[in-house]
């Protein structure tokens, strides 16, 4: 979202100016979030698992979600229901060993299809299709791969993670329309996990009442909505030869951070809209209050404060960050991160800068990890040299992602290419020197063992069932 003209009164007035004449594809996603938090609430209020079965909760979840689709998308919205029938089908009939690979790719196919769709025809007339796309694309491959862990696969060679999620039979076909197209991930997401939103659905989590928690994330909405209005366009992304390299990069750090707030907007607004639903409850927290963050996307204090290249991505778009864990990286035999990697590409569209990001990643990402292995337990001794590592790798941090995304804002490979090239292409040629000159690291760092622990491991829901 943004604005098409700059206004340079007061800034109330310029907030209100740009609101009032926000771009059609725009107004058409804030309207339809707006809706989706109208029907979440009622959802609650009417549709509760006290008062109705699950099959009840069912229907009108997809019933809502089909208005909402028609509304947002007109008859477009035929082609999320065709991907979807496409998905049980093959659940229906593709061999259980191999229906989860059939059913990455044919959604990923059909995927790609709408991004080629919106590359040759750009347009703000009409809401990014391919969004709901993306966001169905996940649920649908999630379901064929936990279906195959728990149909074909033994507990013995099962993650503790994949056993977890694991399906053990084949889903009704109103509880997968419910999932797939239920109303509260649909524009936005975030995916979850099946076996969640049954405990949902069915109600067999206790809790009092998210209106807390949605009252201060709706709050922390209305902010992020007056910086992106205010500072997305105020930053345009170009290659300025008259600036020196600090002032490129510093630059590119100033225009990446503007841009994060529509990010931050449309996550934290989805997270709302589920908890408004009573989706989304993850245990009591140490000081007894109730944790609403099980749908959580991001954090952005440790995205704003990361002070290493991975801090800051697990923290980034975590439930997709998790479906690429779960249907690539944790499977993939060989090159797992390059394999994430492209497929994160490819999910994201076909234009070039994203490949160039994702491809500048790689490096980026071993030679950040070999650092930290090699240089961190230097300045452990004491406080003040664990303070400056601090402020030197969030700073070395902050720079290398603003450089690595620099295309993914771009888009086009020209003007990445030009701007990597006024810059020496300097942050890809230190990462692979890096990794040539420093040593290999053989036994991962024990204080970064529990970083690896997914979102999935540390979910209330997962965790009970497991005990």
């Amino acid at each position: 979202m943004g604005y098409t003209e700059r206004n340079e009164g007061e800034p109330l007035e310029s907030v209100s100016h740009m609101v009032t004449n926000l771009p059609t594809e725009q107004r058409i996603f804030l309207t339809g979030q707006l809706l989706s938090l109208l029907f979440a609430f009622l959802f609650r209020w009417y549709v509760s698992p006290s008062t109705c079965g699950p099959n009840l909760r069912h229907g009108v979840a997809f019933l809502l979600g089909i208005c909402l689709s028609l509304y947002c998308f007109g008859w477009l919205a035929l082609f999320l229901i065709g991907e979807v029938v496409l998905g049980y089908l093959l659940l229906l009939i593709a061999d259980p060993r191999r229906v989860h690979v059939f059913t990455l790719l044919m959604s990923m196919t059909y995927l790609t299809v709408f991004h080629i769709r919106r590359y040759l025809y750009p347009t703000d007339e009409e809401l990014d299709f391919t969004v709901p796309l993306m966001m169905l694309t996940q649920r649908i491959s999630k379901v064929a791969f936990e279906f195959h862990d728990g149909t074909v696969r033994t507990d013995q060679v099962l993650s503790p993670s994949q056993k977890r999620l694991s399906i053990q039979s084949l889903p009704p076909l109103l509880t997968y329309l419910s999932y797939t197209l239920g109303f509260l991930g649909l524009l936005a997401g975030p995916v979850c996990s099946f076996n969640d939103y049954q405990i949902f659905i069915h109600g067999n989590e206790k809790w009092k009442n998210p209106g807390v928690a949605v009252c201060r994330k709706l709050m922390l909405c209305s902010l992020l909505l007056v910086a992106h209005l205010t500072l997305s366009d105020r930053f345009l992304l170009f290659n300025d030869p008259q600036r020196s390299v600090i002032g490129t990069f510093f630059y590119l750090y100033v225009a990446g951070a503007s841009r994060r707030p529509k990010y931050y907007f449309a996550w934290t607004m989805a997270d709302a809209i589920n908890n408004a639903a009573g989706f989304g409850f993850n245990g009591i927290s140490e000081d007894g209050t109730e944790r609403w963050d099980l749908l959580s996307n991001l954090d952005i204090v440790k995205i704003e404060t990361a002070t290493s290249f991975k801090v800051f991505i697990d923290n980034w778009n975590i439930q997709t960050a998790i479906w690429l864990k779960e249907v690539c990286y944790d499977r993939i035999p060989f090159s797992p991160l390059f394999a994430t990697f492209i497929l994160s590409a490819f999910w994201h569209g076909v234009h070039p800068g994203y490949y160039l990001t994702f491809c500048t990643a790689i490096p980026v990402s071993l030679a950040a990890r070999r650092m930290r292995s090699t240089i961190r337990p230097l300045f452990q001794g004491t406080a003040m040299n664990r303070a400056v590592y601090d402020v030197l790798t969030w700073l070395c941090t902050q720079i290398t992602m603003s450089y690595t995304v620099a295309p993914f804002l771009l888009l086009e490979l020209g003007q990445s290419l030009e701007l990597y090239r006024s810059l020496g292409f300097c942050l890809h040629i230190l990462p692979v020197l890096v990794l040539l000159i420093l040593p290999k690291n053989r036994k991962p760092h024990i204080a970064d063992k529990s970083v690896n622990k997914t979102v999935c491991d540390r979910n209330y829901n997962h965790m009970k069932k497991q005990s």
